[in-house]
Order: structure tokens, then C-alpha cells, then sequence
């Protein structure tokens, strides 16, 4: 009888909440305390404007998230991201700098950089097998050490170009900032990339066990060197929506969005070891640690206190649902 009690009950739920990851349901649960937290701290939280500026805000953090998403499934990490993001932003802004040609070729020529440095990364974990984590700092240095070259250790001076700040800042739709469609445009195409085609198969695949992967004909080091360049591309892109928005890029201006993209990731229900995790859960994520920042930035926490705060939320998440299973 008691076995019984609760298959009735879960029965009666919708089935699109059976199919969902607890994680997922626990991020969007999240979502709306914050926002009900908020709302005693303002009577303007609520609000449509607010809302519709902090998804712009997220908009950014979910572009950058995306590509860690593809990284971490692998049961990678990519720690280049802060300078990716900021190479890409001073890059477009730097090409905006040589007349029309320059100024058109600003947002493609900045995502490049991005992808060359997730080139870099992907060679060294796919083929030369060093671990992520080693890799990609020794690659976020570097590429720290050429922006402060190419800036003398300066704040750049180039500015972005109008089609950085529109796409930006910009209202393609009425009431819809750009930088949410562009969010959706980048959600939608990862969404089928990972469900309908074999190389996102193939990422879930080689996270759950790559051996098992490469012994099924899966090329893994050609799919985890994609799954890179598409981070570093990924990661760039959001940097020069960032550049737009502030109408320049800025050194270390990618640092803040290094553990917030891994905390987005793993909030969602996304396993730190790989091979599980839905984009849905990305998407609770983001928004999740956007509505967090937001509120911390109300209460003044400095930013010493927000770094704890994703540090203790990547922790708690991992001992939930990050830990292998026995079998694996």
C-alpha cells in the first residue's frame, strides 16, 4: 500500500514535470524565492522594465554559460574563459579601428580570436591529452599576456563599433532588448545541436565514459576539440556584447564571469563530471545567478562576499548532483 501511494501521486503530475530534472525544478523553485526576496527590498523588482533588464543582463552570462554547458558535459573545464571574453571584446573594438572594412569585420574578427584560443585548448586536452584545468590557465595567461602587450597595460581606447552596440542595446522588437534575442537565437541553436544531431550525441557519449565513446566509432578528439572552439567562440561573442553594452571593452573585464558560468552550468542539474544535463537547466541557472547578483548588489555585498557565495553554490550543487554513480 505505501509503495503504491506514491506512484499515485506522481502519476497525477503534469508529464512534462516527471521528465524534468529535479535540478531543473529546483533552479526555477530558486527563482521565484529570489524574486519574492527581492521584492521586499524593492517595490520596483517586479516590475516589467526591471525583469525585461535583468534578462538582458543574464543575456550576456547565458551566452558565455553556453559554451562552458558543452565543456563540462564533456567532463572538462575551460578556466580560459575571463580572457577569451575579454580578448574578443578588445579585439572587435581593436578591428573597428581600421575604416569600413575594420568596422564591418569587428564582431566576426573578435568571435575568431575566441575560437583560436579554444583551438589552443582543444588540441592540447583532444590530442595532446593535457588535463583541462592545466591547459586552459596556462591559455588564459597567455592571452593575458598579449592583451597587456597589444594595450601597453593600459585600458584600451578603441571604442565599439554601432553594430556592437546595437546588437547590444539595441530594440530589433519593441520591449525585447537584442541581446535576449540573440540569447534565444544561441539557446534554440544549441538546443538542437545537443538533442537532434550526432555530435551532440556524441558530447553526452564521451562524458559518461569516452573509452565506451571511441570504441562505438566516435572521432572524441575531433568532438572535444569542436566543443572548445565553440566555448572560446562562444565565450569571445559574449564578450563583444559586452563591449557594446559599455560602448568599449576594459582589462580583466571577463574575470567576473568565470565561476558565475560554471555555477549557472552546474545550478542547472549540468554534472561537473560530464554526460548529463538539458540546456533548460543552463537557462534556470543564469537567471538564477543574475536575480542572485541583483540582490547582492541591493544589499551592497561586496564582491569578496559573491565570489564565497558561488563557491559555496558550485560546492553544495556538486554533492547533490555532481557525484558518479557507483557503476560508472
Amino acid at each position: 500500500m505505501s509503495d503504491a501511494t506514491p506512484a499515485k501521486t506522481s502519476s497525477r503530475l503534469p508529464s512534462f514535470l516527471r521528465r524534468t530534472d529535479p535540478a531543473v525544478l529546483t533552479a526555477f523553485a530558486c527563482i521565484v524565492v529570489l524574486l519574492l526576496v527581492g521584492s521586499l527590498y524593492s517595490r520596483n523588482f517586479l516590475s516589467v522594465e526591471y525583469l525585461l533588464q535583468q534578462l538582458k543582463v543574464a543575456s550576456f552570462l547565458g551566452v558565455i554559460a553556453t559554451g562552458m554547458m558543452l565543456v563540462i558535459l564533456l567532463g572538462q573545464i575551460d578556466l580560459s574563459v575571463p580572457w577569451s571574453v575579454t580578448t574578443g571584446a578588445m579585439m572587435a573594438c581593436a578591428a573597428a579601428a581600421y575604416g569600413p572594412a575594420g568596422t564591418a569585420l569587428a564582431i566576426p574578427f573578435g568571435i575568431l580570436c575566441g575560437v583560436a584560443i579554444g583551438l589552443v585548448n582543444g588540441i592540447g586536452v583532444a590530442y595532446l591529452r593535457i588535463p583541462s584545468m592545466i591547459i586552459t590557465l596556462a591559455v588564459n595567461a597567455v592571452a593575458q599576456g598579449l592583451m597587456v602587450v597589444y594595450t601597453g597595460g593600459f585600458s584600451p581606447q578603441d571604442s565599439a563599433t554601432a553594430a556592437m552596440r546595437y546588437i547590444a542595446t539595441g530594440f530589433l522588437v519593441p520591449g525585447i532588448p537584442n541581446a535576449v534575442l540573440i540569447w534565444a537565437l544561441v539557446a534554440a541553436a544549441t538546443v538542437f545541436l545537443l538533442t537532434r544531431t550526432g555530435f551532440g550525441r556524441a558530447v553526452y557519449g564521451i562524458g559518461n565514459r569516452e573509452r565506451a565513446a571511441y570504441l562505438s566509432g566516435v572521432d572524441t578528439r575531433r568532438v572535444v576539440l569542436i566543443a572548445f572552439a565553440l566555448c572560446g567562440g562562444l565565450s569571445a561573442f559574449g564578450g563583444v556584447l559586452l563591449a557594446g553594452y559599455a560602448s568599449k571593452a576594459a582589462q580583466s573585464m571577463g574575470d567576473v564571469y568565470l565561476l558565475p558560468s560554471i555555477a549557472a552550468v552546474v545550478l542547472g542539474g549540468t554534472s561537473i563530471l560530464g554526460g548529463r544535463g538539458s540546456y533548460l537547466g543552463t537557462v534556470a541557472g543564469v537567471i538564477l545567478i543574475t536575480l542572485l547578483q541583483s540582490i547582492l548588489s541591493v544589499m551592497q555585498m561586496p564582491e569578496a562576499g559573491r565570489q564565497i557565495i558561488y563557491g559555496v553554490v558550485i560546492v553544495a550543487m556538486l554533492l547533490l548532483y555532481g557525484r558518479a554513480p557507483a557503476s560508472r
